[in-house]
Formats: structure tokens, sequence, C-alpha cells
């Protein structure tokens, strides 16, 4: 017998913006009874199969970071992943990056939660 996730929850102050905005990032969908306003939104995993990610109104974080996320590229390079989510409005934290290519860059999303992209599995795959 073992667990299964059932969602991910991510503390808010603004769930729909937030929500909305993550949505861009990861090309997932808001649920259809989600709107401005809510207390909650959720982004439904792509293939009904995957966790979700519950976005919740929180009057008081429980700590800095309620959640990180480390991302990479689903196509492309880390470095592009980087540059298309600071457009999406993402805030550059820290570039861990090293000259042989290895590393990672820490963003911030537009509540100041911190997320990691790294490098995506084809540029890892040319460096083994």
């Amino acid at each position: 017998m073992s667990a299964r996730m059932h969602c991910m929850t991510v503390e808010s102050d603004d769930p729909y913006t937030l929500a909305s905005w993550w949505g861009r990032v990861l090309d997932r969908d808001l649920h259809a009874d989600d709107h401005p306003g809510d207390p909650e939104a959720v982004l439904v995993a792509p293939d009904g199969h995957g966790t979700d990610l519950l976005f919740v109104r929180a009057e008081e974080r429980h700590g800095k970071g309620a959640f990180h996320l480390d991302l990479h590229a689903a196509e492309g390079t880390r470095d592009e992943e980087v540059a298309r989510l600071r457009e999406l409005g993402a805030t550059l934290i820290a570039d861990r990056r090293r000259p042989d290519g290895t590393g990672w860059v820490v963003l911030a999303d537009p509540e100041g939660n911190e997320f990691c992209v790294c490098r995506s599995p084809a540029e890892r795959a040319v460096s083994a």
C-alpha cells in the first residue's frame, strides 16, 4: 500500500491571478469553475492523471516560500526558458549557472515564490 499525491497546494494572496500566471508558465488550464476573486483556483493536470496545482488564499503564510518548484524546458534550452519566464514577469533572484553548462537559475513568481530552472533533458544528455 502507498499514498498517491492528490494535488500540490500553493498559498497565495490572489489565487486566481497567481494560478493564471503559473498556467502560462506550465501550459495548464484553470478549472472551468475558477473565477477572479475566488478563494482558490486549480490548475488541472494536462493528462487528467497527474498532480493538480491548488492555489488557496492564505491570510497568513506558513513561512517563506510556501512551495518550491524545479522546472526545465519542455522544448529548447534552460536559457531560452529563463528568457521566456522573465518575459512573463518572473524576477531573477540568483544565477547559479556554471561555465561548464551545469547549474540552474533561481526566479520568483509575481508573489515572490522562488523556483528554479534547470537544464533540459536534452541539455543533460549532451553533457553525459
